[in-house]
């Protein structure tokens, strides 16, 4: 049944040996979920967060994987290959961001009540 999975856990065990942003963006997920837990978030509160998490983790997984791609394709400077990474990055800067905005619209108002 794991053979069904091989590929993607070879993925996985590569990029949290060779990506550290993917293993920040982890840690920080271990945060927030530490902090849903100390705040009992909603279950609609939940899956905003859960959505926010796996959208900078997907996204982080395809800009390496666009990364290397383009990194096989040509060891010389290209501007496309240069765009090609540039535009990867940005999509995990509005992942992120996204996640940001949910975080402080669920997590502010909570922080504010205590005190």
């Amino acid at each position: 049944m794991l053979d069904r999975f091989k590929y993607a856990l070879q993925g996985g065990r590569t990029i949290l040996t060779k990506d550290r942003n993917f293993l920040y963006h982890l840690m920080t997920a271990l945060v927030v979920f530490i902090l849903g837990w100390v705040f009992s978030l909603s279950a609609i509160e939940w899956l905003f967060i859960i959505l926010a998490i796996f959208l900078v983790i997907i996204t982080e997984a395809i800009n390496t994987a666009i990364e290397y791609a383009v990194d096989l394709a040509t060891q010389d400077f290209h501007v496309l290959a240069k765009h090609a990474k540039d535009v990867a990055a940005l999509s995990v800067l509005l992942a992120s961001l996204f996640a940001f905005i949910v975080g402080c619209i669920i997590f502010i108002p909570k922080c504010v009540s205590i005190l």
